[in-house]
């Protein structure tokens, strides 16, 4: 299933924005879907054939740093104001006044600063995986290192650029350790406290930088997600763009919490969390509490999948966004 609409160009926030546009144009409020890391629009394929067979507008895309999309040297151009604003400035370019923002991993922590920035501009928000948080007590990273230790991945992507180094030389072989289904859950212990947005267990190894490099798919028994031509389309795009620009949202991630001092936490809008029972490191436990700064919440748990839900499970994500669009919107 590689079929996509055309790719797009619009001049947004200062940078080149490629994205892809399905469904009625007359659709309001559209769907604005935001992928995660190492991700592309391209990850949301089943949904925006779903949504716009659906009658449903859907917009997907490429963030800043991937993709079509430019990729500015500064790591302070991927901070929250840029991402937020990228999606505004794609509003504008589009002539839409407000949109349902779906964002998964890191497109989940965007969203959910949407209506805090730009509440003017948002109808609804959708978080897959990812749940909206208060403001951490601390640096995000200073909590990383304390609970999970120097070697947790986003401690390491603040400390060099090694593990753009190592992701760069192996493209391949990260999507071959990443887009596997997780391993049948057994019943685990009681789930620990999440950190700043981050609900794995202390226990859960996220050296992912030295994971991919011994990564030996021999010995993996996980079944593959992507078929061998969907995972072409990551490895040729990954190939050509590196990761720098997607690891440098994380570069961002003390600067955010700096800047978000005087930021009221409550979302005021129509809100849906998506959960995936088996992952690992956004575990539905990480969302409890959520609606205390999220009053107009509805919770959904997919059972059965890992991270990577909307590829994972999209009969059943699409299903969900398309039902609670009709409900919460007409």
């Amino acid at each position: 299933m590689l079929e996509m609409p055309p790719l797009q160009f619009a001049d947004v926030n200062g940078i080149r924005m490629g994205y892809y546009d399905a469904g009625p144009k007359t659709d309001a409020p559209p769907l604005v879907l935001c992928h995660g890391w190492p991700e592309i629009a391209f990850s949301w394929r089943h949904q925006i054939k779903a949504l716009a067979e659906a009658g449903i507008r859907v917009i997907a895309p490429d963030q800043r740093g991937y993709g079509a999309t430019s990729r500015p040297e500064a790591v302070e151009d991927y901070d929250l104001e840029h991402l937020t604003g990228d999606l505004v400035g794609l509003l504008d370019h589009l002539k839409i006044d407000k949109a349902i923002f779906v964002g998964h991993d890191w497109g989940g922590f965007v969203v959910w600063q949407m209506p805090l920035r730009h509440p003017a501009r948002v109808a609804g928000v959708v978080g897959i995986n990812t749940p909206h948080t208060d403001r951490a007590p601390a640096d995000p990273i200073e909590l990383f290192r304390k609970r999970f230790g120097d070697k947790m991945y986003i401690v390491q992507f603040n400390e060099s650029q090694e593990p753009d180094r190592i992701f760069g030389g192996r493209v391949e072989q990260l999507f071959d350790a990443f887009m596997k289904k997780p391993v049948p859950q057994k019943a685990t212990a009681p789930a620990e406290a999440p950190t700043a947005g981050v609900g794995a267990a202390p226990k859960t190894n996220l050296a992912f930088p030295q994971m991919v490099a011994a990564y030996d798919a021999k010995f993996d028994p996980r079944a593959p997600i992507l078929s061998a031509e969907e995972k072409q389309v990551f490895v040729d795009t990954f190939t050509k763009t590196g990761f720098t620009g997607g690891i440098n949202w994380y570069r961002n991630m003390t600067r955010n919490w700096e800047r978000s001092a005087g930021l009221d936490h409550t979302v005021r809008v129509p809100s849906l969390m998506i959960m995936a029972e088996n992952d690992a490191v956004l575990p539905p436990s990480a969302a409890d509490g959520m609606e205390k700064i999220v009053p107009d919440l509805e919770k959904y748990l997919v059972r059965d999948s890992g991270h990577w839900t909307q590829q994972e499970k999209p009969e059943e994500v699409s299903a969900k966004l398309i039902e609670w669009r009709r409900r919460r919107f007409g």
